[in-house]
């Protein structure tokens, strides 16, 4: 059995997707040991795992993308946050390495100087994605806007011409930056996003086709293991017994980013509706005013339970939020603030497994007809969940890691 360690970024929307993976290696014998969000690292040792928090500098760096205006500035704005992260997660992931001496890593691909730090110690290492990462596939749009897959040659010429645009301008803040952080470590500098983002020997993806755009570029080194749902252990809440209709569940982000007029919206829009609208704000609620008669807000609650009784989610779109719902052929009502969000909703609607709506257009009215029409998108949000549980999930991520391992060390 190996000693393994795995390290998260700063997000409970990543620390919970790579659980049930981490859990999975601890149950097949191997010895985990964890790096995380200091706020979770109770839960995690009771668990059973040997977790510790990240430095908390790495928290005081705060991700202000909801200040961009377009997605080219709020990529970098995302590039110049993790960049500034690296510096501080790189040395704290370095000191994890020499005190656990593990056989091999597992490394959140937000943790960009831990991701250098891992290349250079020489031993296996697995990059741990819980989005769609940044890496250019024939046939798929260029990362960030959120565009539809678009066939034929006018497809080709426009994500050729958006391409430059978007992911072009962002590289010339990020390669700087981050060859600065590798040769600290004695690395070779890269020369795009692409080529930093394909060096690890193994990226584990947790999503899949259908919800996934078809990759058949991307090798056998990128893994597309489907959704890796997971919740902390909780009783059933009780007060979901006194809900006697359909309920809609509202999620914003865990890492603030202004999508509070999602659960404005939401809960205005669908007042008259006959559903109990039940909204979770993990990063704080706030601006809400007095709340309809047919409404519930928390700061956070297991969303399985809730699920149980969910005949639509309305997300923000993070990809964790929307395909735990999908993940139980759920469908969902995307409306995308930022980050990957904007992939996400369009991935949404290419799955056929449920609506966007824009943030900028985002209006109670909107957002009920899309609520509505979602309702309506079973059949492609069954389809999802199907392809996510052929994809194998965390034992197929386990199963990846360990072939990575030499025979002496599995």
């Amino acid at each position: 059995m190996a000693t393994i360690l795995a390290y998260t970024s700063p997000a409970i929307g990543h620390l919970f997707p790579m659980t049930p993976l981490v859990l999975e290696l601890q149950a097949r014998g191997h010895d985990v040991h964890l790096r995380t969000i200091a706020s979770r690292v109770d839960l995690m040792r009771d668990l059973g795992l040997r977790t510790e928090a990240v430095d908390p500098a790495i928290h005081e760096v705060i991700h202000p993308d909801w200040e961009a205006s377009n997605p080219k500035q709020a990529l970098e704005v995302a590039i110049s946050t993790f960049c500034e992260r690296g510096a501080i997660d790189g040395p704290d992931f370095q000191r994890a390495l020499d005190e656990v001496s593990p056989d091999t890593v597992l490394v959140d691909i937000n943790a960009w100087g831990a991701l250098n730090v891992a290349e250079a110690w020489g031993g296996p290492w697995t990059v741990f994605s819980p989005y769609t990462p940044p890496i250019s596939s024939a046939g798929t749009p260029p990362f960030g806007p959120g565009l539809l897959p678009k066939a034929g040659p006018l497809g080709r010429l426009r994500d050729a011409v958006v391409r430059p645009l978007v992911i072009g301008a962002a590289e010339k803040t990020m390669t700087p930056r981050i060859n600065a952080l590798r040769a600290d470590h004695g690395l070779a500098p890269v020369h795009s996003a692409d080529e930093y983002f394909r060096r690890a020997p193994l990226t584990l993806v947790t999503t899949s086709e259908p919800f996934a755009y078809h990759h058949a570029d991307w090798g056998d080194r990128i893994r597309m293991i489907g959704a890796l749902p997971w919740d902390p252990p909780a009783e059933r809440p009780p007060w979901l017994d006194d809900i006697d209709r359909p309920i809609v569940l509202v999620t914003t982000s865990s890492e603030y980013q202004a999508d509070e007029a999602l659960v404005r919206a939401t809960l205005e829009g669908l007042r008259d509706e006959p559903f109990e609208v039940v909204a979770t704000m993990p990063a704080g609620i706030q601006g809400l005013g007095t709340l309809p008669a047919n409404a519930r807000v928390l700061d956070f609650v297991p969303h399985r339970h809730v699920l149980d009784r969910t005949v639509v989610a309305v997300t923000h779109g993070g990809m964790g939020a929307t395909q735990k719902a999908l993940a139980r052929g759920i469908p969902v009502c995307v409306v995308p603030f930022g980050r990957d969000q904007l992939e996400v909703a369009a991935r949404t609607v290419h799955a056929d497994a449920g609506t966007r709506v824009p943030a900028k257009r985002l209006t109670p009215e909107r957002l009920r007809d899309a609520v509505r029409e979602a309702a309506t998108k079973l059949d492609g949000a069954a389809r999802v969940a199907a392809g996510y549980a052929a994809a194998g999930g965390a034992p197929a991520g386990a199963d990846a890691m360990e072939a990575l391992l030499t025979p002496a060390r599995r």
